[in-house]
């Protein structure tokens, strides 16, 4: 028993959501309103969801002549119990943001939306099958739109809604529905029949029909205009290998297309080369779905009538392309398909294909088998290269071979060997870009410095060395070095007037003047840096000198001293024995320096080797000693030449209790700390010099020594021992 509800998107959705909706699809208005008085917050959940915001929905429902309160018990978030009353707008408001739709025991409720409708979290798995994936999306859904323009050839039938307008000298609308007989009811008109009519037949007949009590349509001052509202929908069943089988409810103008995506798509025992349609007069139409889905064409889909039955068969043939191809999937074909079509099924080519050949593996039909054959054959083909587009099998340069398929046959085209599984050279040392080449047939030392965008500056252009595979290994060899001679051609820099130029240094040979050098498979060229080749490098030197900068350093032998002298001298207010080297090679830091020293004596020890990036520092003099830690009272005491470290501990009022006097450190003006020396019985303690920093350290409480604990002990001991002496003198 079918019959007709007025049910809005959000009730169809929640419906759907409790599973089944073969007892539950509202019968009345009142049931309706029943329903959603049950699930307030389901529906406030869908009207979240529609992805409107409050003020939006308000105004939809004010552009569709609502008050804009209709739906004030969803939006509000008051509880809604039995007492609620609904506004008498509500279901209409709904059904708005929804759909009308056409219901009958055991069929599903399908949503309206144009397009692919996201559904619950954790869409199935990918497909492996070509296709399949396009309608398999976990409970999305693929609808035509319930309402809009339809094209003239669209037949009218029972519950489709018509708008009929009449402007001009008579202004007039009337919404029409085609009843279940096929007729409409026009006010002041009459009834017309319309069941079966096209659009353009159905304006037609409203013309003919209103010219007789209208009288401006014959004189054109009164124009006719008729339009679809709601589309009717028809119960169509999908079966055979599809995800969902079952009965839908789907719109007049749906097609097959729009059925698969009702049903979530094929299984993966299904095709889609063959799905049939079968209707009530007992005719059949086929349809093959891989036009639309590698091309998008649908001029061979089929619209759907009341009562079709759409019906996915098992897969007949079905090969699997794999490997260097740009689709590798499953692929179902046809009886006309071959090797070339499933080819370019899968997109053809991957760039990086092997394009002489490729193999298809086969398991051997049972009446092939004999003594001693396999189950299995690998089938090796070899592709011609060509350059002509036209010609029959041409596919990616190469002639595809009119080989026929068969069910189960897996395609593999292999990719290219990597460039390490191929000829390659290599160059590295002095050049722009040091890398790993193919080889060709011919190719040349300059050729490959061209790939590897020239020499650097510093390079040798004297000569390369080249490595190469040994020609005889009978001594173990490993490989062979060649000098190849080169010259100044190979520069990359010219001058406006053409030459080839480069820093000044080692002469180069003039171009021309050595031959070129054929490489061959695996050699691999060094270019060499030039002897005692390096570019200007600084040193700084800051404080108290006369003139503080960066300086350049000439050689590689610069020393302290030089750096001194050209920075004129230290000033009367630096303090030599304080200077600090700082060097930010290998991370090392401060560099102990002894400037008195290295100035009395150049280039003795004292006078450091200076090195890229070193920073020298002068400070000024402090004559003061500054004494911190654990003594009576920390002070900065004047310096006083021939003072020793006795003097300015006296002048911090000595130790304190707790001072570790053992571990007391002197750092001095150059940053160089020092500690008690000792000797056999006798200790000594630095003498601070201008600038100095004497730090006493406190004892660590922790390492007191219990001397209560250690006398108990000590007792102990000795009374054991006494005990032990009476007993072996007896």
């Amino acid at each position: 028993m079918t019959y007709r509800v007025r049910l809005s998107l959000i009730a169809a959705v929640s419906l759907l959501a409790a599973g089944t909706v073969q007892a539950q699809i509202p019968t009345s208005m009142a049931e309706a309103q029943r329903l959603l008085r049950e699930n307030p917050q389901l529906v406030r959940q869908r009207l979240l969801e529609s992805g409107m915001s409050e003020a939006e929905i308000r105004a939809q429902l004010a552009a569709n002549g609502l008050p804009t309160t209709a739906l004030d018990a969803f939006l509000s978030g008051e509880v809604i119990d039995g007492t609620t009353a609904f506004d008498p707008n509500a279901i209409a408001g709904l059904e708005r943001l929804g759909v009308v739709v056409e219901g009958a025991d055991g069929l599903e409720i399908v949503g309206s939306l144009t397009g692919m409708q996201l559904g619950e979290e954790g869409d199935s798995p990918s497909s492996p099958i070509f296709g399949h994936d396009v309608f398999r999306r976990a409970t999305s859904r693929f609808q035509p739109l319930l309402s809009g323009p339809v094209p003239d050839t669209y037949q009218l039938g029972p519950g489709d809604r018509l708008l009929l307008l009449l402007t001009g000298e008579a202004e007039l609308a009337h919404d029409v529905e085609v009843t279940r007989e096929g007729f409409v009811v026009v006010p002041e008109v009459g009834r017309l029949s319309v069941a079966n009519l096209t659009m353009g037949e159905a304006r037609t007949l409203f013309r003919q029909r209103l010219q007789s009590f209208y009288s401006g349509i014959n004189r054109g001052t009164t124009s006719v205009s008729l339009s679809i509202t709601e589309l009717r929908t028809v119960q169509v069943y999908v079966t055979g290998e599809v995800e969902q089988p079952g009965a839908y409810q789907l719109s007049s103008v749906a097609t097959v297309t729009n059925a698969l995506y009702a049903a979530d798509g094929p299984t993966d025992l299904g095709s889609l080369r063959e799905v049939r349609v079968r209707r009530r007069d007992g005719s059949d139409a086929v349809l093959d779905l891989y036009p639309y889905l590698l091309n998008g064409d649908v001029s061979g889909d089929i619209t759907l009538e009341q009562g079709d039955v759409v019906f996915v068969p098992l897969r007949t043939r079905r090969v699997q392309l794999g490997g260097a191809v740009v689709r590798p999937k499953y692929y179902d074909l046809t009886d006309a398909d071959d090797l070339h079509y499933a080819l370019a099924a899968g997109g053809g080519f991957a760039p990086e294909a092997d394009r002489k050949r490729l193999t298809i593996h086969r398991v051997v039909r049972p009446g092939a088998r004999g003594p001693g054959l396999g189950d299995r054959i690998a089938v090796d083909l070899a592709l011609a290269p060509s350059a002509d587009g036209g010609a029959t099998g041409h596919m990616g340069g190469v002639i595809i071979p009119p080989v026929g398929l068969q069910d189960g046959d897996s395609i593999v085209v292999e990719s290219v060997p990597a460039l390490r599984d191929g000829f390659f050279v290599s160059i590295e040392g002095r050049v722009a870009q040091p890398d790993t080449f193919p080889w060709r047939e011919g190719m040349t030392l300059r050729d490959l410095l061209q790939l590897a965008r020239g020499p650097v500056l510093g390079a040798d252009l004297r000569e390369a060395t080249v490595v190469r595979l040994p020609a005889i290994r009978s001594a173990g060899q490993l490989a062979e070095r060649l000098l190849v001679p080169m010259d100044s051609s190979y520069l990359t820099q010219r001058s406006t007037d053409g030459r080839y130029v480069g820093p000044p240094g080692i002469a180069f040979s003039p171009p021309g003047t050595s031959p070129e050098f054929a490489l061959i498979p695996y050699d691999r060229v060094t270019i060499l840096l030039q002897p005692d080749f390096d570019m200007p490098r600084s040193v700084q030197i800051t404080g108290e000198v006369s003139v503080p900068g960066p300086y350049a350093l000439l050689t590689k032998r610069d020393r302290v001293s030089d750096l001194l002298a050209r920075a004129g001298h230290i000033l009367d207010t630096g303090y030599p024995e304080g200077a600090q080297l700082f060097r930010t090679a290998e991370g090392l830091g401060r560099i102990d320096l002894n400037v008195p020293a290295a100035l009395r004596n150049p280039g003795a020890r004292d006078d450091v080797v200076l090195q890229p990036g070193d920073s020298l520092y002068i400070p000024t003099y402090m004559p003061t000693v500054v004494v911190q830690g654990a003594v009576n009272s920390p002070v900065t005491v004047l310096y006083r030449e021939g003072q020793d470290f006795d003097y300015y501990i006296a002048a911090a009022g000595g130790f304190r209790s707790d001072a570790d006097e053992g571990r007391t450190a002197v750092r001095l003006a150059s940053g160089l700390a020092k500690t008690r020396s000792r000797f056999l019985f006798w200790s000594s303690f630095p003498t601070p010099d201008a600038g100095s920093v004497i730090s006493v350290p406190a004892k660590d409480p922790t390492d007191r020594i219990d001397k209560v604990a250690l006398t108990t002990s000590l007792m102990a001991i000795l009374g054991s021992l006494a005990t032990t002496i009476v007993v072996l003198t007896r």
